[in-house]
């Protein structure tokens, strides 16, 4: 019982993190530099980030707006959302409605390693707080924009129902579920180069999943890309950043040394990946 209550605990703080990002709710999550080293706040309620407010990447400068209705841009956004609409009911489906509700778990089969709070609680906490500074970073330019999602526009179903009202009036450009999966496959690259191939095969599914979902159109995600990739660059001038990465590539070499598989069933995601529209 215990434990069930402490996996619900978690679970329900990733949904907190994740519905942050995607829809800028006014959550308990905070942004500060001023961190001492090594996520001290690991267990409580309090997610943060590792860039103050003002040193988060200026998207409104880094990125276009989003493809205007009749161009042959938007054309392409609804042909490869028509193709992926193909994939409903699939594993492929239901992948992506795992990755909804999950960043850092999602990485745990191409590491072959579990990525828990409980096995590897630093790169856990590390790569969450990674995603914080990403998600701020795509909040005011979809708020800018207010982009329509792709299930309002083709009247199609969602891989996540239970969220379909609260991501109908929030701008759906650029993901920021994207951004935050790509930034964590970057970092993940430099605690684990070995797996680089592999980390960012599984970064970029994590993204296309928001298409197979129906709520995101492809330039929202290769733009969330790009958003994550400019926090990352960013985050490598804090020092607190470097001393926890390198404190995860510590845990995470520890971790295997025990010889600990992943929790999640690995075949069924690499079959379920395999599926393409």
């Amino acid at each position: 019982m215990i434990n069930h209550m402490r996996n619900a605990a978690v679970f329900m703080r990733v949904i907190l993190v994740l519905m942050c990002i995607l829809i800028g709710m006014n959550c308990e999550i905070v942004n500060a530099a001023e961190e001492s080293p090594h996520v001290p706040e690991h267990g409580g309620p309090t997610m943060r980030g590792y860039l103050s407010l003002d040193s988060i990447p200026n998207i409104h400068e880094l990125i276009s707006p989003p493809p205007e209705v009749g161009s042959a841009a938007f054309a392409y956004d609804k042909e490869v959302s028509k193709q992926n609409l193909a994939l409903e009911g699939t594993s492929r489906w239901e992948l992506a409605a795992k990755d909804a509700n999950q960043v850092v778990e999602a990485f745990s089969c191409v590491l072959n390693t579990p990525i828990t709070e409980k096995d590897t609680p630093l790169l856990y906490m590390f790569l969450q707080r990674v995603c914080i500074d990403a998600g701020f970073a795509t909040s005011q330019t979809k708020q800018k924009y207010n982009r329509p999602r792709p299930f309002i526009v083709n009247d199609e179903p969602i891989c996540t129902p239970e969220f379909k009202e609260w991501l109908r009036g929030n701008g759906s450009y650029p993901s920021g579920h994207t951004a935050c999966g790509w930034a964590c496959a970057l970092v993940l690259t430099e605690i684990s180069p070995e797996y680089t191939d592999a980390i960012l095969a599984r970064g970029r599914a994590f993204g296309q999943s928001r298409v197979v979902c129906n709520v995101h159109w492809q330039s929202d995600v290769t733009e969330g890309r790009f958003v994550g990739a400019a926090v990352v660059a960013r985050l490598h001038a804090e020092p607190t950043f470097r001393a926890d990465i390198e404190a995860a590539r510590i845990e995470l070499e520890t971790v295997r040394g025990k010889n600990l598989k992943p929790v999640c069933d690995c075949l069924a995601e690499a079959k379920a990946l395999a599926e393409k529209p």
